[in-house]
């Protein structure tokens, strides 16, 4: 097997997907909806370490939880991130529970402030670390954190526009194929799809944002549109790749049209 390495065909491929996926209707408004103020990761929370938390919480939370989601993070928020692990174990279970896998995700708490503590000790500041550092930091010593929960909670914890890219699993299983990428086999994926996408903005910024210029949405003038592909590329993965519709092409990369081609009538 050999894993696809960033080149400029595998960055022309995404830029073709992406120009493809922003001009579905569907997949823009969702684009629209939560590209300045997003409803997983808002921007009412503004402790980093509170982000870091959120990141990890927001896994495996469906679209139907949405509001339960919103007011367990709101609570949460309101009693600030000291007094979270300072909770006993029955109210910080209370305060936990609607969002399913209690105990996975008390342990990410607690493991999230101990390995805090530990950097604070030792003198470390985790802002000043590149991004790679950071979250391989961050898979490693935080129990309940993979790549891509570090890669979340390295781009909540520093905002939409830092240039980091998440890859959650999906994408990985799903959007990799319709790129045409090989990728590494365990957590190691999430990684080299994150740089391969990141790497292909670098050489696209201007497309990119000409593309996001058409939507209602606004990207800092210093910043690359890294959030707003992420975006669009994983609203293309849940609404199209999660469930395929008839209208999606299934000879993805050869055919770049996506959706209703000649292909989807034969």
């Amino acid at each position: 097997m050999t894993v696809t390495q960033a080149s400029r065909r595998t960055d022309d491929r995404v830029l073709t997907l992406v120009t493809r996926a922003a001009a579905l209707t569907d997949v823009r408004a969702e684009v629209e909806t939560n590209h300045d103020h997003n409803r997983w990761w808002p921007l009412t929370i503004t402790d980093p370490r509170m982000r870091m938390l959120v990141a990890g919480w927001s896994t495996r939370i469906n679209y139907r939880m949405v509001n339960t989601y919103a007011a367990v993070l709101a609570r949460a928020d309101t009693l600030g991130f000291d007094a979270l692990t300072d909770l006993d174990d029955d109210q910080a279970r209370g305060l936990v529970a609607p969002l399913g896998l209690t105990e996975a995700r008390l342990t990410y708490l607690y493991s999230l402030a101990d390995t805090l503590a530990r950097w604070d000790k030792d003198g470390t500041d985790p802002a000043a670390w590149d991004s790679k550092t950071f979250i391989a930091a961050f898979a490693r010593d935080v129990r309940g954190a993979s790549y891509k929960v570090a890669q979340c909670a390295a781009l909540y914890a520093r905002g939409y526009h830092c240039g980091i890219i998440p890859v959650d699993s999906g994408m990985v299983t799903k959007l990799a194929p319709a790129l045409g990428f090989t990728l590494p086999s365990g957590p190691a994926a999430h990684e080299h799809l994150r740089l391969l996408l990141e790497h292909a903005v670098a050489r696209h910024t201007d497309a990119l944002r000409a593309l996001a210029a058409d939507q209602n949405v606004t990207i800092p003038a210093e910043a690359a549109p890294t959030w707003w592909t992420h975006l669009t590329l994983i609203y293309f993965k849940r609404l199209y790749l999660n469930r395929p519709p008839a209208r999606l092409c299934t000879r993805r990369p050869t055919c770049t049209t996506l959706t209703d081609c000649a292909h989807t009538q034969a």
